[in-house]
Order: C-alpha cells, then sequence, then structure tokens
C-alpha cells in the first residue's frame, strides 16, 4: 500500500491523443493554441504518450509546457512502446512505428526520448501502456525500471493506463503503483471499474485518472464506441441516459465528464480536445451544476 503523496493531477486534466491525430490530423499550430488555451483555462494536468502521433503529442505539448512555469503543472507519459521508421497508422504522423518492448532497458530509453521530445528535464507520472498481451514482461521490465527511477526522485509517480480493469486489479494487488489510468471502464455506460477496481484503489491509496468518459464519442453527441460504430443497445442507453437529463436540463455530456470524479477513488477526469473551443466547452460542461436528483436517477 502507497503512502506517498498523490500527485496534483487536479480534477480536471489534458489529453493529447486528438493532438497526436487520433480521427483527423492537427497542425502544430492548433495543438499549441489548445494547450495554451486549457493552461489558461487552469488546467495544469496533461497526459500524453509516445504512440499519440508517433511522438508528436508529445512534441507538440512540449513545445508550450516548456514556456511555462515547471512548478505549476504535472504531466504524465508512459512507456511500453518505442518508435522506429515505418507506418505511423496516426493521421498527419511522422512516419513512425509504435512497437511494443516493455523490457527494463527498453523503459528507460522510452522516457529518456520522451524527455527529448518534451524538452522538459523531467515528467512528473510515469505510466505503463496497454500491457494487455504483455503482462509478464511488464511485471519484470517495465515495473522495476519505473520504481528504481521512482526511488531515485527521476519521477514523482508510477502506474499503469489501461481500458481493462483486469490487469489493473492485479498491478494493485501485486505491485506498490501510485495512481492508475482507466481508460472508458469508468462512465455512465460502462461502470465495470466499480466492480472491483475502484474500491481497491482507494483501499490502497491508489489514484485514479479516469480517461474515455464519452466512450470515445456516443455520450458526447457521437456514434462511437470504444473506437467502433456503437450497437443498437449501447444507442439505446444513451437515448435513456439522454432523456433522463433533458428532463433536468443537463447536457448529457456535462453528466458524463463529472460522473466519475465522484468516486473517490477518482482524483482526475481527462478530456481529449483538438481545438480551443472544445476545451472551453470541455470545461464549461465540467463546471455546471448538476442536482443530486439528477445523480440518482442516473445511478
Amino acid at each position: 500500500m502507497t503512502d506517498r503523496p498523490t500527485p496534483a493531477f487536479g480534477r480536471l486534466g489534458l489529453g493529447t491523443a486528438p493532438l497526436g491525430g487520433l480521427y483527423d490530423a492537427v497542425d502544430d499550430e492548433t495543438a499549441g493554441a489548445v494547450v495554451e488555451r486549457a493552461w489558461e483555462l487552469g488546467i495544469r494536468y496533461f497526459d500524453t504518450a509516445p504512440y499519440y502521433g508517433s511522438g508528436s503529442a508529445e512534441r507538440r505539448l512540449g513545445a508550450v509546457l516548456r514556456r511555462l512555469p515547471r512548478e505549476a503543472f504535472v504531466v504524465s507519459t508512459k512507456v511500453g512502446r518505442l518508435l522506429r521508421p515505418g507506418e505511423s497508422g496516426w493521421r498527419g504522423a511522422p512516419p513512425l512505428e509504435a512497437y511494443f518492448d516493455f523490457s527494463y532497458d527498453a523503459t528507460l530509453r522510452s522516457l529518456e526520448e520522451s524527455l527529448e521530445r518534451l524538452g522538459l528535464d523531467r515528467v512528473d507520472v510515469a505510466l505503463v501502456h496497454d500491457p494487455d498481451d504483455h503482462y509478464d514482461e511488464a511485471i519484470a521490465g517495465a515495473y522495476p525500471a519505473l520504481a528504481r527511477l521512482r526511488d531515485e526522485g527521476v519521477v514523482s509517480a508510477i502506474g499503469v493506463g489501461m481500458n481493462q480493469t483486469n490487469l489493473l486489479c492485479r498491478f494493485a494487488l501485486e505491485k506498490d503503483p501510485d495512481c492508475f489510468l482507466v481508460a472508458g471502464r469508468y462512465t455512465l455506460l460502462d461502470r465495470s471499474a466499480d466492480e472491483r477496481l475502484l474500491s481497491l484503489c482507494d483501499e490502497r491509496g491508489i489514484a485514479v485518472v479516469a480517461a474515455g468518459v464519452f466512450n470515445s464519442g456516443v455520450l458526447a453527441g457521437g456514434s462511437t464506441y470504444d473506437y467502433e460504430s456503437a450497437s443498437p443497445a449501447v444507442l439505446e442507453r444513451v437515448d435513456e441516459l439522454q432523456e433522463i437529463c433533458t428532463r433536468r436540463e443537463v447536457p448529457l455530456a456535462a453528466a458524463a465528464l463529472q460522473f466519475p470524479v465522484r468516486h473517490p477513488a477518482v482524483a482526475s477526469v481527462l478530456v481529449g480536445c483538438r481545438t480551443p473551443n472544445e476545451v472551453e466547452e470541455d470545461v464549461r460542461l465540467f463546471e455546471l451544476d448538476v442536482t443530486e436528483e439528477l445523480w440518482s436517477e442516473l445511478a
């Protein structure tokens, strides 16, 4: 069980996958404007990864952050994927392929390369990224490497970022992480993280960052659920949630954004934005008053 202080994530953070070209390309100027607007509106936690845009998200985020007071923000990045020449798969990204490597040496190299792209002397949080099919390697290699960096004070906190809960529970029980990033598993539509993971994190003092709170778009007016076309059953459930919110005169997206932080284990919600206007809208929705009556109905 960890007794280290939780990083000062802030209740709302900015995720940078869209700045790497998730779904559509984003240019450098727009990406910089997104980060700047988030800063102006009080966001102080920024999450990124080498995988996002084959390094371009880290580079674009760092171009803004390195002009700001270093003690005033928290930044997390991830390990488990290295970059080599090849096809990216991200819109507008450089011709670099991300490949899995959860070994000890690759983890140290990954973080060093992330710092070079960010242009920062350190990151606050380092996360093992999506070790779904590589748990044994991550436990034997990546995690001990991050634990050493934490012990040496190179990073303040370490953890794991995934879009499933079973392996996160194993990490919680078998290791001593400070935080988890849980994508899409604690939302108005999918509350599976509440079946075991969140109570385990609460008991062990592991801070949870909730990402993917719109389930890749369906809770914010889109038609995709977990990056695929939403099924009729999902769309029917969204319509039910929308009807409840409409009766209470609250946008469904506002409820989706605010829902995760009602749990005591959840320290922060991450939102991914591709324009400054999206940042402004998400901040507005996150700050809207939502009555207990609505939460009771949504429960």
